[in-house]
């Protein structure tokens, strides 16, 4: 039996938008002195993400996807440009970032202190996240030895542990087996009816039904 998540935070945003990105550019540094050169990699893109929205992000490798995602969190400063957010949001990096040491409920306890959770909303949050993405038996297994699976389960556990109103999710479910990744849809779904917006950058064709808008990225911009 699944017991659905708790209610979104509250938030003022009203109808506006959750985020919204505006004339947004980016440049990395390449090579040595003295053919040290910026190559660009996000020159114009502009978005936003509604309330109740669930909106697909793709574009082939190395087209900024990873970069954008980090600046509408905040983890990088664009070059240029401005992201408004309106409401507190929830991350699933790429590239989980765990500590091999600590066991996926410490990772639980560190990440609901960031959120400034109460204890029994964390007890409940964490309970029904075991209980969905089924892997509740992994509690007190330390993160260094779970498998890739098992990590990304966590990684997005993390993101949805405080039940933000926006998710951005950077291919959450690559390592995913068939029953997590439906699960993972379930999930969104629910998010979805109660107002939350979820952006995913997604690489696999058959999930286009699952969104409501698909944005492609390339050229350093953003096409609807």
């Amino acid at each position: 039996m699944t017991r659905a998540l708790g209610p979104l935070r509250s938030s003022a945003a009203g109808s506006s938008p959750l985020i919204t990105a505006s004339a947004v550019r980016k440049a990395y540094m390449r090579g040595v002195w003295p053919r040290r050169h910026a190559t660009p990699v996000l020159s114009h893109v502009s978005l936003s993400l509604a309330a109740g929205e669930v909106v697909g992000l793709v574009g082939e490798n190395g087209s900024g996807k990873t970069t954008l995602m980090r600046i509408l969190v905040g983890d990088l400063r664009p070059d240029a440009g401005t992201v408004h957010r309106e409401c507190p949001l929830g991350y699933c990096p790429q590239k989980p970032q765990m500590y091999d040491r600590l066991t996926c409920s410490e990772h639980m306890d560190l990440f609901a202190t960031a959120y400034a959770m109460s204890a029994q909303a964390k007890t409940k949050a964490e309970s029904e996240l075991f209980e969905r993405l089924d892997f509740g038996r992994y509690a007190d297994t330390r993160a260094g030895e779970l498998s890739g699976g098992t990590v990304a389960k966590l990684n997005l556990s993390l993101a949805l542990l405080a039940n933000p109103q926006v998710l951005l999710l950077d291919e959450p479910y690559a390592s995913f087996d068939w029953d997590t990744y439906l699960r993972f849809w379930g999930i969104v779904s629910e998010r979805r009816k109660v107002g939350c917006g979820v952006l995913i950058v997604s690489h696999f064709a058959n999930d286009r039904d699952r969104f409501d808008r698909i944005l492609t990225l390339h050229d350093g911009g953003v096409d609807a």
